[in-house]
């Protein structure tokens, strides 16, 4: 039985979902896998799920799209492929305090972005701005990262990027209105986050078992959308004290479950969508060599 392990982007919440369902009821063991489930809470996010999966501290972890750009195309490149997306449309947004008044993009100049510090991100965030009609020319604060949702709500920040069904739901539960700037409403092509990714060279070695633990996943994932009331119970002890206080699972699951897909969808990457990306990477000069690596983004093991 091959042991594996995988690096959650964040603390738990219901877009790692499937993991917990498929491990807690054994379909990782029914194909084979010994899966081990690592979250940035345990360790304050000292490293990425991208630098551990480096390190081959993990085989696997979740990250957004442009984590397989970047790891392929830094000054030492490592070898990086995204195997499954975790849901087919994009739940993340940028948003400010409904309080703050900055209610579209073009007022964030000058204002302070709260930023995780990945590699394209700031410049998306500033490329949505002049797409609004502004200079681009905001401020970026980098918080220790678990604690960027709370900088926003204190006032230490005035813009981040959050999941809606997520840090967008526990606002909601908890009256706080915000305003939301999807980067598709602002002419941004994004692609796929969060994503499966893993080393290439590990896929190639592991191939089968790599197919069986997609499998075993996207069993749980799709178990996890006809059950969520089960699926949410399974969730919620591993969730933060703090989410288990403020967010309801089974609102979240009930938001989120739609966009897993289905058995013909999960997992899967549309090519046009991935290439679209890239393309935009490149003619915004944020990554002059994204086109070059849609083969980076495989749906074979699915």
């Amino acid at each position: 039985m091959l042991s594996v392990k995988i690096a959650l982007d964040w603390t738990p919440n219901v877009n790692h979902i499937g993991f917990f369902v498929a491990q807690e009821l054994g379909f990782y063991k029914e194909h084979e896998v010994r899966v081990t489930i690592i979250h940035p809470g345990t360790d304050n996010y000292s490293l990425t799920p991208a630098k551990k999966l480096e390190l081959g501290e993990v085989d696997f972890a979740i990250a957004p799209s442009e984590t397989v750009i970047s790891l392929n195309t830094k000054a030492q490149p490592f070898a990086a492929s995204a195997v499954a997306a975790l849901l087919q449309e994009d739940l993340s947004a940028i948003v400010t305090l409904a309080s703050s008044g900055i209610s579209r993009p073009q007022m964030l100049d000058g204002k302070v972005y709260a930023s995780y510090k990945a590699r394209y991100e700031d410049d998306i965030v500033r490329q949505m701005i002049v797409n609004d009609g502004g200079k681009g020319a905001i401020q970026i604060s980098y918080p220790e990262k678990l604690s960027i949702w709370d900088t926003l709500l204190a006032g230490k920040a005035d813009a981040t990027w959050i999941f809606t069904n997520w840090e967008g739901l526990e606002a909601e539960q908890n009256g706080i209105v915000l305003n939301t700037f999807c980067l598709s409403d602002y002419d941004i092509p994004y692609s796929y986050s969060p994503v499966v990714l893993s080393a290439t060279d590990k896929i190639d070695t592991h191939y089968k078992q790599y197919r069986h633990f997609l499998q075993a996943t996207k069993q749980g994932f799709l178990y996890a959308q006809q059950h969520m009331e089960e699926a949410a119970r399974i969730l919620e002890p591993h969730m933060s004290e703090r989410d288990r206080a403020q967010i309801n699972v089974m609102n979240s699951l009930q938001k989120t479950a739609p966009f897993f897909g289905n058995t013909e969808t999960w997992g899967i990457m549309q090519p046009d969508r991935v290439l679209k990306f890239l393309h935009w990477l490149r003619d915004k000069n944020l990554e002059p060599n994204a086109y070059y690596l849609q083969d980076r983004f495989s749906n074979e093991l699915l």
